[in-house]
C-alpha cells in the first residue's frame, strides 16, 4: 500500500510544470547543476578489493571484484521563507498544501493564530531592534533526482546504492512544526545551552551559528549563512535515528547486487561526513563544507549568495564505499581510507 502510494505521488510529480521563476528550481535544472558539479564533488577513486565465496555442483571457489568510493548526492535541502513554498518547483507543487495544513492543524489551533510565512520576521516584531537579525526559515529534505538512478547501475560495482529514493520526502519542517518552530525539546540540549558545543565554524573567533537547537530559528546577519544553517540542521536530524522531530531517518543502502558502506551521521566541519553544493541562488560546481573563514573578505561569504525571495537550496553529497556482490561476503581489504 505504501509502495504504491509513492509511486502515484511520484507520477503526480513527474506530471507537475517544469517552467519556474525567480527564486525557484526545476528537477531538469538539479539535474543538470549536479551532473556540471560530479567531476568536482563525487571524487570516485577505487579503495580496495572485496573477496566472495561462490559455490556451484562443481565446487566452490573465490571470486574478487573491486572496492569503489565515491560522494554522491543524497538528497536536495531547500531553506525557504513561506510555508509550503518549496523552491524546488515540482516539490511545491506536489506538498506543499500538506505542509500549510499540517502546521495550520498542529499550531493554529494551539496558538489560535494562522500559521502562514515566517520568514525575516522577528519574534520580538519588526520593530524590535534587539531581534533584528533572529531570522525563520522553513528547511525540507528531499531524495535527490538522481539518487535512484545509483541502484540501476549498482550492478556494474562502481557506483555505489544510495541510501535515499528519488523524491522521497525525508524532513518537511511544516509536517515538524511543533519542534521546528517552538524549540521543544531542543532548547534543552546541552549543546543548546552552552556556548561553543557543536558550532558551525571555529567558536569564539569566527562562527556562523550552533547546529543546537535545530530549529527554523537562527541569529545571523547574514541571510544566506541563516539559510546554510537550517540546512545542516535539517541534514543533522535526517542522518540520525531516533532524534525528536517528524521525519524519516536516512538509512539502508544495500541491495542484493552490491555490498555498500554507506555514510555515517553529518557532522559540521567535517568533509568526511558530506559536502553542500549550492544550487539556488547562485548555480556552483564546487561542494564544501558550511563555516567558511570570511573574516578577511570584503563581502563575506553571503556575498553574491542572497536571494530576494530568501529561498535557498543545496545539494548534499555523502561519501559511500561498496564492491558489486560475487557470492557469500568473506572479507575486504582497503588500500586508502575512504574518505581519504
Amino acid at each position: 500500500m505504501k509502495a504504491a502510494l509513492y509511486r502515484g505521488w511520484l507520477i503526480l510529480l513527474l506530471l507537475m510544470p517544469l517552467v519556474g521563476h525567480t527564486g525557484t528550481i526545476t528537477t531538469p535544472e538539479i539535474i543538470a547543476q549536479t551532473t556540471r558539479a560530479a567531476l568536482s564533488c563525487m571524487r570516485w577513486m577505487p579503495v580496495g578489493m572485496c573477496f566472495w565465496l561462490r559455490c556451484s555442483l562443481s565446487g566452490c571457489s573465490v571470486r574478487t571484484s573491486i572496492k569503489v568510493g565515491h560522494y554522491q548526492p543524497d538528497a536536495v535541502v531547500s531553506a525557504y521563507n513561506e510555508l509550503g513554498g518549496n523552491p524546488w518547483v515540482e516539490i511545491r507543487s506536489t506538498l506543499g498544501v500538506a505542509q500549510r495544513t499540517a502546521a495550520n492543524g498542529l499550531l493554529g489551533s494551539l496558538l489560535a493564530v494562522p500559521i502562514d510565512s515566517a520568514g525575516n520576521r522577528t519574534e520580538g516584531g519588526q520593530g524590535n531592534k534587539d531581534h533584528r537579525n533572529l531570522v525563520f526559515r522553513e528547511t525540507d529534505v528531499i531524495g535527490h533526482p538522481v539518487s535512484s538512478l545509483s541502484s540501476i547501475v549498482a550492478s556494474t560495482g562502481y557506483l555505489c546504492n544510495s541510501q535515499t529514493t528519488s523524491f522521497f520526502p525525508h524532513f518537511l519542517s511544516g509536517l515538524d512544526a511543533l519542534s521546528w518552530r517552538m524549540e521543544i525539546p531542543e532548547m534543552f540540549y546541552p549543546a543548546s545551552l552552552i556556548p561553543g558545543l557543536r558550532e558551525i565554524g571555529t567558536w569564539p573567533l569566527q562562527t556562523w551559528g550552533g547546529v543546537y537547537p535545530r530549529t527554523g530559528w537562527t541569529t545571523q546577519a547574514e541571510e544566506p549563512k541563516a539559510a546554510a544553517i537550517n540546512a545542516q540542521r535539517a541534514g543533522d536530524i535526517v542522518t540520525r535515528r531516533g532524534q525528536p522531530h517528524i521525519y524519516v531517518p536516512i538509512t539502508g543502502g544495500s541491495s542484493s547486487r552490491q555490498r555498500v558502506w554507506p555514510p555515517g551521521p553529518l557532522v559540521e566541519d567535517d568533509p568526511d561526513t558530506g559536502e553542500w553544493q549550492m544550487l539556488l541562488p547562485r548555480a556552483e560546481s564546487t561542494c564544501k563544507v558550511f563555516g567558511t573563514n570570511d573574516l578577511a573578505s570584503f563581502t563575506g561569504w553571503g556575498g553574491g549568495r542572497v536571494d530576494a525571495q530568501g529561498d535557498y537550496a543545496w545539494n548534499l553529497w555523502r561519501p559511500y564505499s561498496c564492491c558489486r556482490d560475487r557470492g557469500i561476503f568473506l572479507f575486504n581489504v582497503d588500500w586508502i581510507n575512504y574518505p581519504p
